[in-house]
């Protein structure tokens, strides 16, 4: 039962990234790919239906994990408090600046807001590729299965890290250039003329830096916990995930040179959900190791909680998930199909309502 949770909690993650991922990444791009006004509005229309539904996959994520790893999530919410709120006030500004921005007729405090979505969710983007760093890597858990962890101490990994090395920081660059890619091939799908050929030329030119970001963090993975390789050499199904890697990159690449847009962003898909269920494969069955030996280790085994309450909750949990993946379905149909250009009587409204 504890291994069934472990791999939801996964999936439920790997389903925020790629829905969430590609907000954070549109708003990334958000001066990039926009250059007017106008198309900084169309930028945003983009993703005005479905933005902060999508974040509704990372309170899912806490929920299940408070439900099913009750240890977990209080060692990893107690130690990771800082950049826990700083990832928490980066959500707030970037909520801030879609919605604010609207009420203004001044350029320059669209401007304003327009740059605080962008720079959040810019940060945000990064700091999400640092806190999965930050797992893979491990954290120095003492014997009541709790820790600390300064911003950064030496910026080199070992028992005592801090938050920040080069290690995390290469996850969070890696992650930033990730969902930037993903945000520019969901553009190119949403978006017509000139704004779709920008987005198209940025996704091309992406394209190559996380080709080699994703080779270089797969390598210092290995250097800095060589653990990570051992779930593959156990179990050789494993390296589907990083065979299907390779495939969504070059989906990316091939598709977007062809401009088939639509299987050029499935491609960014398929390369995320397999970049984090790769991960999860490396790490299983721990959930969240520690620097200090592998005798501090949090595993599923001794943070699961009782066997009975996840029984009866995986159908609960199903019955709830199963609703809001149907919403999810009818909400992305609805608002199928290309933006187009703002209409004659000025922008409309961009928030979180649905009327973007």
């Amino acid at each position: 039962m504890g291994t069934i949770w472990f791999w939801l909690v996964a999936l439920i993650l790997a389903l925020y990234v790629v829905l969430d991922g590609f907000d954070l990444g549109v708003g990334a791009l958000h001066f990039f790919a926009g250059r007017t006004a106008q198309e900084r509005e169309l930028v945003l229309r983009t993703i005005a239906p479905v933005w902060d539904g999508n974040e509704v996959w990372l309170v899912a994520a806490g929920g299940t994990l408070y439900f099913a790893f009750p240890l977990l999530y209080a060692s990893a919410f107690s130690g990771f408090y800082l950049p826990l709120m700083i990832v928490l006030w980066l959500l707030i500004l970037r909520g801030i600046g879609i919605e604010l921005r609207s009420h203004f007729e001044l350029g320059i405090w669209r401007d304003f807001f327009d740059g605080i979505f962008s720079l959040g969710s810019g940060l945000l983007a990064f700091f999400f590729g640092v806190a999965l760093a930050n797992v893979i890597r491990g954290v120095p858990l003492q014997v009541d299965h709790f820790f600390f962890l300064p911003l950064w101490t030496n910026f080199r990994p070992g028992p005592q890290p801090g938050i920040l090395d080069w290690y995390t920081v290469l996850g969070g660059i890696l992650a930033l250039a990730a969902l930037a890619e993903h945000g520019a091939l969901y553009l190119t799908i949403k978006t017509e003329g000139m704004l779709q050929q920008r987005a198209r030329h940025i996704a091309k030119r992406l394209w190559f830096p996380l080709a080699a970001l994703t080779a270089l963090s797969l390598a210092a993975t290995i250097i800095v916990d060589p653990r990570s390789t051992a779930a593959y050499l156990r179990n050789p199904v494993g390296f589907l995930f990083p065979a299907a890697i390779a495939a969504g990159l070059g989906m990316m690449f091939a598709f977007a040179v062809r401009k088939e847009d639509e299987k050029a962003f499935a491609g960014s898909i398929l390369y995320l959900i397999a970049m984090l269920l790769g991960a999860a494969f490396a790490l299983y069955p721990v959930v969240l190791p520690s620097t200090l030996g592998s005798a501090g280790d949090l595993t599923i085994a001794n943070t699961q909680a009782a066997y009975y309450g996840l029984s009866v909750g995986l159908i609960w949990w199903g019955v709830g998930i199963g609703i809001a993946i149907a919403y999810f379905i009818f909400v992305y149909r609805m608002f199928r199909g290309r933006v187009r250009t703002a209409p004659p009587h000025g922008p409309e409204p961009v928030g979180g309502n649905g009327h973007g």
